[in-house]
């Protein structure tokens, strides 16, 4: 069996660790040493050690309409609950990407619900007027869950759908919608939303494509340590088949479940923030996630002076300053950051803020 030492040292050298080895990271490692070996590892992947990234979008939700009734979410309403039902409209639209291009921003994370209503024609029109109205807009655009959904109801392929979002302006995919891959863990808090298979077939076309992508980890809820290594694993294996040159998945973003007023908080499970498992989550999925070179420091829902530890820890961005963010929010995420004092934070925790765009090219 191999040591720990070992199993660091496979990591550097760009291995891929079994499961049990990405486990005994996770259970047996002291958490300074394995902040230590990711920090190591997060200096050899990016291109310059020295500097933090950032950004400026905006999370503008296309409805709060969805028939997924996850568990976690207070934001959604259901179809027939017609008094709280919303569809933004391309005014609203504008005026918030106003907003956000005033503030220096150029994209827009557009994400919403599983309407029942809204097939591919909907976003296709969506996107093409978006783009025709600011035509260097970069749509970083709906989670695979919501691409799955579109499919469904539209008659459509995985790969047919991504196609034609693409030819009307989708330029990435975030990560939403992930969780936790694990079968019995969506069958419990997401029981209506697409599978856990679905979102890896959604996100290996995007791959195929040389679409961009990210990858999320909602953890804290009623997951096990266990299966939140299962879930990096999954992440880390999808990543292994991207063609040589695509993009892949660019990032991996780990955060928190926030539990207050959620339907999960009324079956009594409760969000318990540790700054420790966090720092430990962030370097293990370091370690893990070899072949995936950002790990983005949650600060929205672990607040700034864990995020900044997490920057000593393998994590090399700092997000959004989020002007506009409506979902974790709602469940009782309350940190918030301007321009100034997201690069301040970076600037005390030792490294050279740099903005950056959803590709992580240097602005």
């Amino acid at each position: 069996m191999l040591t720990l030492t070992d199993i660091y040292l496979k990591s550097h050298n760009g291995e891929l660790l079994t499961q049990d080895e990405a486990w005994r990271l996770y259970s047996e490692a002291p958490l300074a040493e394995l902040a230590a070996q990711a920090d190591m590892l997060r200096q050899k992947l990016v291109p310059d050690p020295s500097v933090v990234t950032w950004q400026i979008d905006r999370n503008v939700n296309t409805t709060n309409v969805c028939t997924s009734g996850c568990l976690f979410c207070n934001f959604h309403c259901k179809p027939h609950q017609t008094e709280k039902h919303f569809i933004t409209t391309i005014e609203q639209y504008c005026s918030k990407i106003d907003t956000m291009i005033a503030l220096g921003g150029n994209q827009l994370l557009l994400q919403g619900g599983m309407h029942p209503q809204l097939g591919i024609e909907f976003y296709e029109e969506l996107f093409r007027e978006l783009k025709h109205r600011y035509p260097t807009l970069r749509l970083h655009a709906l989670g695979a869950p919501e691409v799955a959904h579109i499919a469904k109801i539209s008659g459509l392929t995985t790969q047919q759908t991504l196609e034609r979002l693409v030819a009307a302006g989708l330029d990435s995919l975030p990560g939403a919608g992930a969780e936790i891959l694990v079968p019995r863990v969506r069958k419990i808090i997401s029981p209506a939303k697409p599978s856990v298979e679905q979102w890896l077939e959604v996100m290996h076309q995007a791959h195929m494509m040389n679409l961009p992508t990210s990858a999320t980890m909602m953890y804290g809820h009623i997951e096990t340590p266990q299966e939140r290594v299962e879930h990096l694993i999954r992440i880390r294996d999808l990543q292994a088949q991207v063609p040589e040159g695509n993009y892949g998945f660019i990032a991996f973003i780990p955060w928190i479940f926030c539990s207050t007023g959620t339907q999960l908080e009324k079956r009594g499970v409760v969000s318990h923030f540790s700054p420790l498992e966090y720092i430990r989550i962030i370097a293990t999925a370091r370690l893990v996630l070899n072949n995936i070179r950002n790990i983005q420091a949650s600060w929205l829902t672990v607040g700034k002076q864990t995020a900044q530890v997490a920057l000593h820890s393998g994590a090399n961005d700092f997000g959004s300053i989020m002007i506009e963010e409506n979902v974790v929010s709602s469940a009782g995420a309350n940190n918030h950051f301007d321009a100034n004092g997201i690069q301040k934070a970076i600037r005390e925790a030792g490294f050279t803020p740099k903005l950056r765009d959803q590709l992580y090219n240097l602005l």
